[in-house]
């Protein structure tokens, strides 16, 4: 894992980035929660691999476990929380037109990042 991969809430690894999509696996620590944010240039497609949580999509919330998946529109506040005890995996795949980092509006950050 890259240095600059770490967060946080726990850590993240690029898969595949092809100008079409992007590809991470995301491991959330125990009691991790990532910012409450939205992308402009792309949507996401998460799969929970292992462990337990709670996705925060628009104002509702929607209890995660292996096997469960999430589509976010373009636009859509979004966000994930660890609820167990042991890592949270889960499989986000980007489409859209722009996979920088730099795409993220946060909204709310329980870390203070802006």
């Amino acid at each position: 894992m890259k240095e600059d991969n770490k967060r946080p809430w726990g850590y993240y690894e690029v898969l595949s980035d092809a100008p079409d999509h992007k590809v991470k696996r995301i491991v959330v620590n125990p009691g991790g929660i990532l910012s409450l944010q939205r992308h402009k240039k792309r949507a996401e497609h998460w799969f929970i691999v292992s462990g337990a949580g709670i996705v925060t999509l628009g104002k509702k919330k929607y209890p995660v476990k292996p096997g469960s998946a999430i589509d976010i529109p373009s636009g859509a506040a979004h966000r994930v929380e660890n609820t167990s005890s042991k890592d949270l995996v889960l499989i986000e795949i980007q489409t859209g037109t722009y996979f920088g980092e730099d795409d993220i509006e946060r909204l709310e950050d329980k870390y203070g990042r802006v």
